[in-house]
């Protein structure tokens, strides 16, 4: 059957000996949703839950399933929300069902959607933004509020040291 090229994806190794290679399935199962929500404060909880109905009622009327719902409290820019992460790793969905945009990431999203397009899966944005303009003032605010926070957090992590420092001399200076 072999030298008849009857079976699909064999090959014949220089010993002889015939492999015959599994074919791949269609791992993603199709209409499978995976539902991400976020909101950057404690404050906007309530925000967070009329997000999750609003793209769970979306995905009913699609007719599509949905496999997970990963709701997050967390900075668009912040890019180390262990729950976002968690759910990229998971391979068992086929659209990532966002409201906006900015609701994955403030920057880098078409890398992102890049790398899920080539895991075979899509992202589904629910509400485009109306206004590019409207966009960038957001972006360029989550941007200034990013530095600042880092700014004010470098200032007390330096205060904290040099008084970790200045108990240490005088721990020494007593002894």
């Amino acid at each position: 059957m072999f030298k008849d090229g009857k079976i699909p994806e064999a090959k014949q190794l220089p010993t002889g000996t015939i492999v015959v290679l599994e074919e791949e399935k269609d791992a993603l199962p199709k209409d499978t949703v995976a539902i991400y929500a976020r909101v950057s404060s404690h404050e906007n909880k309530d925000n967070l839950e009329r997000q999750v109905e609003r793209l769970k009622e979306y995905a009913i009327a699609r007719g599509w399933k949905i496999i997970y719902v990963v709701k997050e409290i967390g900075s668009g820019v912040n890019d180390a929300r262990p729950k976002l992460i968690g759910l990229l790793k998971r391979k068992n969905y086929s659209i990532l069902l966002l409201e906006h945009k900015d609701r994955l990431t403030r920057f880098g999203f078409n890398y992102l959607k890049f790398l899920t397009e080539n895991q075979g899966k899509t992202i589904e944005v629910v509400n485009s933004a109306e206004e590019e303009k409207e966009d960038i003032v957001q972006d360029f605010v989550s941007v200034i509020y990013s530095f600042a926070a880092k700014l004010y957090g470098l200032r007390r992590a330096k205060r904290k040291t040099e008084k970790i420092v200045k108990e240490i001399v005088e721990n020494n200076d007593t002894k």
